[in-house]
């Protein structure tokens, strides 16, 4: 009894899976499914370029004054380690530098913390430019979901009277 149950309703199961209408509109635009990875190779390739294929203008010069930022201080840092390496390397040779208030450990401590600085400020940029891949192919893969009026979703809360200390909540979705 219970194996015919079982066998009915995955039967029945298997026709309601296939019951459903697919409509093609003809007015509806053609989606490119390679889009999101044109997308991506081209952000690669140029930053921005990803966000310009994906027509979202607008997100080109955040992506540049993003990427220029980080680059501008980690070649700002990277100045820095440069001039408090040399100056140890002169003050090591016995000559003068440019920072005699400085101690041989103050100075080394500088140089430390510049460096890491640096290094973190290398891990942002190279963030940011992968960020930038990322959006862009978040966005291309966005244009294929359907955003129509016909979806609701419409969350509701109900007390029931009857009861004492009972809520419920319901959600409903519509196609």
């Amino acid at each position: 009894m219970v194996n015919r149950f079982l066998f009915l309703l995955l039967f029945m199961t298997t026709f309601w899976g296939y019951s459903q209408k697919t409509s093609t509109k003809e007015t509806e635009p053609k989606l490119n499914p390679l889009a999101p990875s044109t997308a991506a190779f081209y952000s690669a390739i140029l930053p921005g370029l990803g966000q310009a294929y994906n027509k979202k203008y607008w997100k080109v010069p955040i992506v540049y004054a993003a990427i220029g930022t980080s680059v501008y201080f980690y070649v700002q840092r990277n100045n820095q380690y440069t001039n408090f390496r040399d100056a140890y390397k002169l003050r090591l040779q016995g000559s003068s530098d440019n920072y005699p208030f400085f101690s041989d450990s103050q100075l080394i401590n500088a140089m430390k913390t510049v460096k890491k600085d640096r290094d973190l400020l290398l891990m942002v940029s190279i963030g940011i430019y992968a960020l930038n891949i990322v959006d862009a192919v978040v966005d291309a893969h966005l244009k294929s979901f359907n955003v129509n009026e016909k979806l609701t979703f419409s969350p509701t809360l109900i007390q029931d009277i009857n009861t004492v200390n009972t809520m419920a909540l319901t959600v409903t979705y519509k196609f």
